[in-house]
């Protein structure tokens, strides 16, 4: 097992594929391919069956490199490594340095593939894969690429342990604007697998990437401070600085609440209104009784009561 922190942080343990394994993706894509090719080569002599015989060998020739040899480096080179039978097995092709292969590794590995996989049957590169220490077949020797598995146990969360509560804040004025994310991911990476590495390995890592950070924020890292410890509290720093832009554009954004009147949505109180309490009602009416309800009549004064307005003749 091979580990390292790479560039584009994808992966801190490369675990070389097995040859069954690489033997089961490799028939798969295999098959795949050999589907495509028959469909390919039917449709293609049935349209020039019209055509000279060199025309119909120079369609296969063409053909054959299209789809045999074409077909693996685009979808290596359009997938990172991922072929169909890779990716059912879970596997990956990867560079040396565990990045991304890109168009020259996967046409390498297609352009000597057809000899050692195609016309001699996988022969060669069965032998060249248990000769290897890695696994690697001849392809991945003069491509530079390595074929490792994606599937392996990680941590049971993906949770970065907090630093020292004596580290806590300590860097609240730290420049971080130049910290590429690529390192970012590799120090969260090395984070949350610190305790599945070996001690030594992990000790490594973390003073590789202690001094590569203290180098893009131009401030030394402190030397009480062990360097997984102080990889933790700046990690703390950034995601704490991420926190609080993110709510001030979520208070920024919700605007000044609009003015209200009293009696519309404002509360009152003494006299002044207060946008932030809840609005009150208009007084409901009183209820109408019985005789208010009948409609007009004469009115009659409550017993006991002496009546005033004008009183009609008799």
């Amino acid at each position: 097992m091979s580990e390292l922190v790479t560039g584009e942080a994808v992966a801190l343990e490369l675990r070389p594929a097995r040859l069954p394994s690489r033997a089961l993706a490799v028939l798969i894509d295999l098959t795949v391919v050999m589907v495509v090719y028959i469909a390919v080569t039917i449709a293609v002599v049935a349209a020039s069956a019209s055509l000279d015989d060199a025309a119909q060998v120079a369609l296969s020739i063409a053909v054959f490199l299209l789809v045999l040899v074409g077909g693996p480096i685009a979808v290596e080179t359009l997938s990172h490594g991922r072929s169909l039978g890779k990716l059912a097995v879970g596997l990956r092709v990867v560079r040396d340095d565990g990045g991304p292969i890109r168009f020259r590794h996967a046409l390498v590995r297609g352009a000597i593939g057809v000899v050692e996989i195609l016309l001699t049957f996988g022969i060669v590169a069965c032998i060249a894969s248990l000769v290897s220490a890695r696994g690697r077949r001849l392809g991945d020797v003069f491509a530079g690429t390595l074929v490792v598995r994606e599937r392996i146990p990680v941590a049971p969360s993906g949770f970065v342990p907090p630093p020292p509560p004596w580290l806590a804040g300590r860097f609240s004025e730290l420049d971080l604007s130049a910290v590429p994310d690529g390192l970012w991911l590799a120090i969260r990476q090395y984070l949350t697998r610190m305790h599945q590495l070996d001690p030594q390995v992990g000790r490594a890592m973390a003073e590789r990437l202690a001094s590569d950070l203290a180098t893009r924020t131009g401030a030394p890292a402190p030397r009480d401070a062990p360097p997984g410890a102080y990889l933790a509290a700046v990690v703390q720093e950034r995601q704490a600085r991420e926190s609080r832009r993110a709510f001030s554009s979520a208070t920024a954004g919700a605007g000044p609440s609009p003015a209200v009147g009293p009696g519309r949505g404002a509360g009152t109180q003494g006299g002044h209104a207060y946008p932030g309490a809840r609005p009150t009602a208009p007084p409901s009416p009183p209820p109408l009784s019985e005789e208010s309800s009948a409609g007009p009549g004469p009115s009659v004064p409550p017993e006991g009561r002496p009546a005033s307005g004008f009183v009609p003749p008799a």
